[in-house]
């Protein structure tokens, strides 16, 4: 009998249970889930919930009933340490006391650690900004955004700063859908003219995402993802700071360094939601003696190292290459340990790093989030699979980000007759220049914006969630 186990239970953890539990008979092998969670998380629609739109209810279901009916144990706690030789996790359960689970293949699929303390002062715990990043910080965010509706309707004129909270954050795309969908929602309340919303953010310009920007195809034109990005903040009169990393943040003032200059800038705010850091959850990793070989396996941030080309870094945006991504996401130490989704160790960024003059790294991390994590975790459940039912020795199933696409509903605005989101697809989702002229297929990269996009955001809300269930048929909705 195999023990597979999965730690974590979002987009990659999730499916890859599923895909595990689908792969393998329950009778023949053990399929086992540890996740502190008690609930599994719809994340896009937190933006919806941050602007008092959504009930955070709405985004959640129960994981133990999900996971007794699909025979899937379930360990509800938090891993940390996990012994690569003697093949064990040790788990700090939530109920109180420790559980030793042992495995013979483990899939990391923790997720990010929410970094806020590597800007000081950010964070809704101990900082002075919101967040949408989890679903009880999204409900948070969400009365504090009424309160200053509260204040606008009262005459008030509230300045609100939305975007990144750290140089080398990521997950620009929910700040983007946060800013928008406050926009709208004061423009539908008639309050647009109180408010000064600006956007802060580690990207070069405008609509880079991490992703080293993109050009779309439309209705046989090329058009800049900058140039919509700026006349969509441009229509809500949204100014917006580029190439800035907040070093700081006080009660009602943000600050931050610039590609431009080291000086020490100030933003005034009533309300900011910044995006923190991302950093791979302190999970130890200990051999049969006794030694902690974390810093071997791991990058400095803590994500597990795969089959990527970690050399590839020092030798400059110029000369990165798909090449240098990851294909099976296994570990080349412990092959028995795969990573998925967030959890994995970039080679390096996608989109071309920068810094202040003092040399403040500015540059957006790679987004390995939503589509991307459900693919990861998908290909490596697959491998993982196979070799356990004896069809191969080695991974063979393969998921390069310079292979696949992606495709990113952003929410502008919720309304089922007046919404709007931004339907976006993308191929490559690491630019490929050396095949493509833009660096992507203009025939499979495109957009378009409008209210059918946000019928497609909410169909897709309803689609996942009955997928995350595992629920009848669900293989077939696309990950």
């Amino acid at each position: 009998m195999a023990k597979v186990v999965v730690l974590g239970s979002g987009f990659a953890g999730q499916t890859a249970a599923l895909n595990l539990r689908k792969s393998l008979k329950k009778k023949d092998h053990e399929v086992t889930v540890i996740t502190p969670n008690k609930k599994f998380g719809y994340v896009p629609s937190w933006v919806w919930v941050g602007v008092g739109k959504m009930d955070v209810s709405e985004t959640q279901f129960d994981l133990a009933p999900v996971y007794k009916k699909k025979g899937i144990n379930y360990v509800n706690g938090l891993a940390k340490e996990v012994h690569v030789e003697e093949q064990f996790v040790t788990v700090d359960l939530l109920d109180g006391g420790s559980e030793k689970v042992e495995y013979d293949y483990l899939i990391n699929a923790t997720g990010p650690r929410l970094a806020y303390d590597m800007t000081e002062g950010l964070g809704p715990d101990h900082g002075h900004t919101v967040s949408i990043c989890t679903p009880n910080h999204a409900a948070e965010a969400g009365e504090e955004y009424l309160k200053m509706v509260e204040r606008m309707e009262k005459g008030e004129t509230v300045k609100m700063l939305i975007g990144t909270g750290h140089g080398m954050a990521t997950c620009q795309g929910a700040g983007f859908e946060y800013i928008h969908n406050i926009a709208f929602d004061l423009e539908q309340r008639g309050l647009l003219d109180k408010a000064q919303i600006k956007w802060i953010s580690n990207e070069r310009m405008l609509g880079d995402f991490g992703v080293g920007g993109m050009v779309i195809g439309k209705a046989g034109h090329i058009v800049s993802g900058k140039i919509f990005a700026e006349a969509s903040f441009m229509e809500q009169g949204i100014e917006w700071i580029t190439g800035a990393a907040v070093t700081k943040v006080e009660a009602g003032k943000a600050h931050y360094k610039t590609v431009e200059s080291s000086e020490v800038q100030t933003e005034e705010f009533d309300f900011a939601m910044l995006i923190p850091a991302f950093a791979g959850v302190p999970i130890k990793y200990i051999t049969k003696d006794g030694s902690d070989i974390t810093g071997d396996l791991c990058a400095p941030n803590g994500m597990l190292k795969v089959d990527a080309d970690y050399s590839s870094a020092p030798r400059g945006f110029d000369n990165w290459r798909k090449e240098d991504w990851p294909l099976t996401y296994q570990n080349q130490t412990y092959k028995n340990i795969y990573a998925a989704g967030i959890s994995f160790a970039p080679p390096h960024p996608i989109s071309k790093p920068a810094a202040s003059p003092d040399g403040t790294p500015i540059v957006a991390s790679p987004p390995r989030t939503g589509m991307a994590a459900g693919i990861i975790g998908h290909v490596v459940a697959m491998s993982v699979a196979d070799i356990v039912n004896g069809k191969s020795s080695e991974p063979e199933h393969t998921a390069s980000m310079g292979d696949f696409g992606a495709a990113c509903v952003a929410s502008m605005g919720k309304s089922m007759t007046r919404g709007s989101a931004a339907v976006i697809a993308m191929y490559p989702v690491v630019p490929n220049y050396e095949k493509y002229e833009y660096g992507r297929d203009m025939d499979a990269t495109f957009g378009d914006q409008g209210l059918a996009g946000h019928w497609l955001k909410a169909l897709l809300h309803h689609l996942f969630i009955y997928k995350m269930k595992g629920k009848f048929g669900w293989w077939l909705i696309p990950d």
